[in-house]
């Protein structure tokens, strides 16, 4: 038969090896800045290399991000090839900003790789284990969004676009003709990509949000309708003025919401699964 105070003893047997794991990976303070300043050194470094090779490829990268625009526009009365107008020295910033936009994408596993190895030793072992899928998640996730963006709401938008130069009539007082500038292009296709790309890593954030005990799966269904709100009121500052990319990003935010209701009610049984093992095995 256990003693009263058994139960109470190992749960604090179990807290202390917790602490125990903790104390016996800490370093003094100049050690753990020595080890951020080397965590940073390579994320920069990674970064910059990075950023080299896209902005050597950049005519390469931009040839494949402006192919949605090709691809709508087609060819010209004349039957050349469509045409992107640029003002002086704008191409060049151009090329700068889609290295950076890409070099970031390209080192972003690299940077998270190396802020989980700064944050690991403050973890107990199930937390790094549970922090494993997130990871592998997080450019899982972005590149769907990416991906939308590239083969869906691109070529939807450019040929919306060039919908307005059609309309013009021969009755019509002046011809419409579309002028697409460089950076307008990029801007254009860079934001959507980020907007997507982050607005797919909801399910993510609130597992993560659930279990750290932040939030619950009731907490998320009892305000759905809030919810809704805010989603398509975000979509509809994070993507052009047409009803097209303000309805599929909000749409696709919505789904992720559901999607996040379950993950957070699977978060919620994992984490009291593992209380009550915790506790079984405390007892006996």
């Amino acid at each position: 038969m256990n003693s009263p105070d058994k139960p109470k003893n190992a749960l604090q047997a179990h807290h202390d090896e917790d602490e125990a794991e903790i104390e016996a990976s800490a370093a003094p303070l100049l050690d753990h800045l020595t080890e951020l300043r080397s965590r940073l050194i390579v994320s920069l470094a990674a970064f910059a290399i990075a950023f080299v090779v896209c902005f050597f490829f950049s005519k390469q990268i931009f040839n494949v991000l402006i192919i949605p625009f090709v691809m709508a526009v087609g060819k010209t009365a004349e039957g050349g090839d469509p045409k992107l107008y640029f003002a002086p020295l704008e191409f060049f910033f151009t090329q700068v900003r889609l290295a950076v936009f890409a070099g970031i994408i390209i080192s972003s596993p690299i940077i998270a790789y190396e802020i989980y190895k700064f944050v690991a030793p403050g973890l107990y072992k199930r937390e790094k284990r549970a922090a494993l899928p997130f990871m592998i998640a997080m450019p899982v996730l972005f590149s769907l969004g990416a991906s939308l963006v590239y083969f869906v709401m691109m070529p939807f938008i450019m040929r919306f676009a060039v919908g307005f130069e059609a309309q013009a009539g021969g009755d019509a007082p002046a011809d419409y003709e579309l002028l697409t500038r460089v950076g307008d292009y990029l801007s254009l296709t860079t934001t959507l990509i980020l907007a997507f790309g982050f607005a797919f890593q909801l399910p993510v954030f609130l597992t993560l949000l659930a279990r750290a005990g932040l939030i619950t799966s009731e907490f998320l269904t009892k305000n759905r309708k809030i919810a809704v709100v805010i989603i398509f009121i975000a979509a509809a500052f994070l993507t052009p003025p047409d009803p097209f990319s303000q309805i599929l990003l909000g749409a696709c935010i919505l789904a992720l919401y559901e999607v996040s209701v379950i993950s957070v009610r699977i978060a919620q049984k994992k984490v009291a699964a593992a209380r009550a093992a915790a506790e079984e095995e405390a007892t006996a």
